[in-house]
Order: C-alpha cells, then structure tokens, then sequence
C-alpha cells in the first residue's frame, strides 16, 4: 500500500482546459509526445481543435511521460485527464494489470475491481476517466486496460458463463457467441464518434478489427448503402489500426467508397460545426440587408504598387485588401454608428469606440474569423505587418481562439476565388461586413471616354435592427469613394 501511495503521488495529471471561451470539449488532433519521454514546464505536448481553432497545449510541469489517456482523434470534455506524467523519475511505475470485466449479467458486475492505489482526486464534474469505452476506471492513476485485453477479457468472462451453464460447445442461449453479443460492442472512442454522427447503432455493425472491435471502415460500411445487384463487397475491411494511429481523417482523405454508392457522408464536427452553428444563428436572429456597389480602384492598385516600393514597409505584405481594410476604418470613423452591436437580453443598443477588424480567412478546417485588436489607433505600416501576421498564422492553424473573440466589423475577401460579389452573412456579435470581389480590369466610363480600368464589386450587409439604409450606405458609399480617390485616406483622416 506505501508503494503504491508513492507511485501514486508521483504522477501527475494534466487535464484539458477550456482554450476558449466557455467550451465544453475539444478534439485531440495530434500527440508530439509518447510514454516515456521527457517533457519540460512549457513544452508543447498536443494539438487540439475546438469548435473555434486548432490550439498547442503546453505541459505546465516538468517529467516523464507516463501514459497518454486518449488517442489521436478522440473528442475529450473539459476537464477530463489527458495526459499523466511522473513528476519524479527514477524507479520505474509499476503498470497496473488489465483489468477483466466478468460476464454481462448483473450490470453493477460490469464494474472493474478496485485498485489499491491513491484515491482518485476530487472532480468539480463528478465524472470517472473512461476505459476507452469499455467501462470506468476506479482510481485517475490507475493504467486503462489495452483494447486487446479488454477484449480477451470479455470473451474468457463470456466462456466461463457458457461452461456455467452447461453450454462448453457454444452453441445455444448460454453460448459464448450469444455472452458477447449482448455484451456493448467493441470501438474505439472516435468510431463510437463517428457511428454517433453517421447515426448507425453499433449493436448493428459487423465487426472487422482484430479481437471482435469495429472499425471505421466498417461503420463506413454500415452507412454506405449497398447496390441491389452486388452480392459481395468490392474490397475486404482493412484491420484496425492501433489506438496510436487514428488520428482526423480531412473530408478529401475519406476511404473510397463502394462503386455504385450514390451518397457519402461527413461527420460535421469541430469548426465546421461551429460555423454552421453560427451561421444559423445570425442569418435568423438578424435582419440581414445588402447594399453592392460597383468602383473604379485604378488609382487604389497605382498606390498599392507604389507602397511596395516603399522603404518603410520593406518586409511587409502589401495589397488591395491593405488599402480597404483602411478605407473601412476611415468610413467607420466618419459613421461611428455602424460599429456596434444588438442586446437582446437588455435590449439596448452598444456602441463600441474600438475597431476590432475581422479578416475572414479559409482554412483547412474552415472560415475562421480572426481580428485585428484595436484596428482603428494603427498606422499604414501597422496595419499592415498585423495584416500579413494574421493570414500567416490562419493558414498554419495556430489562429488562438483569444484572436477570434470580440470582433466588431469583418472583411470577406471573395475576389481572391474569382467571385464578383455575394452577400455574407454578419459574423455573430457584429453589426456590418464587407465583401470584396475580384478586382478585373474592365471597359469603364472614364473622363468622358470608354478606357480599360480596374474595377471591383462591394457589398455591404448589415444589421437592420440597428443600421438604416441611410447609416448602411454612407458607410459603403464612403469606402467606395476612398478606393476611386484614395487620397481621401489623407483628406478625411
């Protein structure tokens, strides 16, 4: 007991935060440490996407990896312990044994035995680490039991019950085969995951994987309807891979489907979930409404091409969206009303006398939206490197959720696809956003003659609650007017 009181008190845990504001759970993307190796106070040991951004946590103590609780590509709820290390090396830890579960009689019975380790830190949640879904752990420090024992166990529980009876052939009500069948189906917990999102019962999934567990193939299987006039399937499942390997699988990367199938399914989770979350949301709590206008930004590409040349912002991206990202400020300056925000609870109105600008970007996991802090005190150059900084950080996915939080007014860049314009959808929380089109170069009207000009399409929509058609094209006709004369920038500033 004084042994296991120390390897117990030697461990410790590391348990998923809440990286964003007020989430509940996040998907662990990728383990950058195994059992066994040396982690340091600060150290970056995961990647996690939330339903806001992919984030790296970093290990708050020094030690050896014990024993990492969860695999790649499982969905884990705040507070859960993902990870424990042994703070105090030296002697090694001695693994607790698998645990066998007896047959599924009694449901109590089900219930692993009871270690004699530490007890179990309180949880404000009052919830038990879960034994990669076979069932729940007794105490935080114990080792959860390997898939393949688990499964051994439950198949000799299930003999032993058949023998009881008077069944050793396995055959009949008391059989082997029938014990493990009413037993809960074998998965890991991202196929239990995926089985939940594709909405198939996994009592009815045919197993594949090594020791009677399901695998994603065979749920895939399950949810692929089958052509009436195949009799067999195209290709054998591929066995399981180890807990260690499965990791996300992006929508591009889902295994080929039976031919003749008509339909694939896509789990919606992570930031995707979110955006379709929100979406709804603003699209049916706001009034939405769209102004578009169409301007000649000639003399905006003549700048922009100037302001590449330019010593001081050597270094530094420059483009179009520079240009109207600042026009936006101006305009907003000029039309403080539009940067505010609708209080349904107080039913108030909030101005805000900060510009959080918002770059909608695209990334691999889907539109994020992260701003620029205090937008409006920024000078060109400022605005600029916060610019080139956020797009850089949005396609590597390192976008903290912190970034995205209390934005005020977002930009759409739809040009840079080759669309004219469209009509975006406020970002929650906010009273305006701005689409670019493509900027083409187009016959125009200009000084009494028909000559090639760069030409671009705006499209402004806005919350009508708040913003009036007179507020909302003030605004739209003050960045149009900027990009045409751009030397307003100096004028109105």
């Amino acid at each position: 007991m004084t042994t296991d009181t120390s390897d117990a008190a030697r461990v410790r845990e590391f348990k998923m935060p809440d990286v964003g504001e007020g989430l509940t759970e996040a998907e662990i993307l990728k383990w950058y440490v195994q059992p066994g190796d040396t982690v340091t106070d600060g150290q970056v040991v995961c990647e996690v996407e939330t339903a806001k951004a992919a984030v790296e946590l970093p290990i708050p103590f020094d030690g050896v990896v014990h024993e990492l609780r969860f695999p790649e590509g499982t969905t884990v709820d705040v507070g859960e312990v993902i990870i424990a290390v042994d703070v105090a090396p030296g002697a090694p830890v001695p693994a607790a044994e698998p645990v066998a579960e007896p047959a599924p009689e009694p449901v109590a019975a089900q219930e692993p035995a009871a270690a004699p380790t530490a007890p179990a830190p309180a949880s404000g949640s009052g919830r038990k680490p879960v034994l990669v879904g076979y069932g729940v752990a007794e105490t935080s420090t114990k080792r959860r039991a390997r898939k393949g024992d688990a499964a051994a166990a439950r198949t000799a529980a299930a003999t032993a019950s058949a023998a009881v009876q008077g069944e050793p052939n396995g055959h009949g009500p008391g059989s082997v085969a029938t014990a493990v069948r009413e037993n809960r189906p074998l998965a890991k917990p991202p196929v239990r995951k995926l089985a939940k999102d594709l909405g198939i019962d996994l009592a009815t999934v045919v197993p594949t994987g090594a020791g009677g567990i399901i695998t994603r193939e065979d749920v895939h299987a399950a949810a692929t309807p089958v052509p009436a006039q195949a009799q067999a399937p195209v290709s054998a499942p591929t066995p399981a891979e180890p807990a260690e390997a499965q990791a996300p699988v992006p929508a591009e990367e889902l295994p080929a489907v039976a031919s003749g199938a008509r339909e694939t399914r896509i789990p919606v989770k992570g930031v995707r979930k979110a955006i379709a979350q929100a979406m709804v949301g603003s699209a049916f709590t706001a009034p939405h409404v769209t102004e578009f206008v169409t301007v000649d930004v000639t003399r905006t590409m003549k700048l922009v091409a100037e302001l590449k040349e330019d010593k001081d912002l050597a270094g530094v991206r420059v483009n179009p969206l520079l240009i109207i990202a600042k026009a936006l400020l101006v305009a907003i300056r000029r039309n403080p009303d539009i940067n505010a925000a609708w209080d349904e609870a107080n039913q108030e109105i909030v101005r805000k006398h900060y510009v959080n600008l918002g770059i909608a970007a695209a990334t691999p996991r889907g539109l994020i939206v992260p701003n620029i802090k205090d937008a409006h005190d920024k000078t060109l150059p400022e605005l600029a490197g916060a610019l080139s900084e956020l797009v850089s950080t949005a396609r590597e996915g390192k976008t903290s959720p912190a970034a995205m939080a209390g934005g005020t007014v977002t930009i759409t860049n739809v040009g840079v696809f080759g669309v004219d314009t469209g009509t975006p959808i406020l970002n929650p929380g906010e009273s305006a956003i701005l689409a670019v089109g493509a900027i083409k170069l187009q016959p125009w009207v200009h000084k009494g003659k028909v000559k090639p000009r760069q030409v671009t399409t705006l499209a402004l929509s806005f919350d009508h609650r708040l913003v009036d058609g007179e507020l909302g094209s003030k605004v739209l006709a003050d960045v149009a007017a900027i990009l045409e004369q751009p030397k307003r920038l100096i004028t109105w500033a």
